[in-house]
């Protein structure tokens, strides 16, 4: 197998895995996995960023982060729906990348329909 090849396995696994851990979360969300494995240029350090938005998610990071316990290695970004909107209006660079590059995991808020007309 070449290196081509084996990338876009390894891509493909983390991407099947990360669609599991989302569908698993027992609450409506939209997960968006974003970084370096949705664009395909992670590294053996990198780590799998996800967008998580939630009505579920109130006060402060921690006690969002508390909710969801997401695997090793995961950078969860937890968002309610009226932040994310926030990101959307100030042209965010998060929200240009969940657009750009963002594989959906799952999408119970309709995002990709509403913001980024994929």
């Amino acid at each position: 197998m070449g290196i081509i090849e084996e990338r876009r396995e390894i891509r493909s696994r983390v991407i099947a895995e990360a669609m599991e851990w989302a569908r698993g979360l027992g609450f409506k969300c939209t997960a968006v996995l974003i970084g370096s494995y949705a664009r395909g240029d992670f590294n053996e350090w990198s780590d799998v960023d996800i967008v998580l938005i939630s009505e579920v998610f109130k006060g402060r990071p921690p006690e969002r982060l508390r909710k969801i316990d997401p695997p090793p290695n995961y950078e969860v970004i937890p968002l309610n729906p009226g932040e994310l909107k926030r990101l959307f209006t100030k042209g965010d660079p998060i929200a240009d990348e969940i657009c750009r590059d963002g594989v959906f995991l799952r999408d119970d808020y309709k995002i990709r329909k509403t913001y980024c007309n994929k």
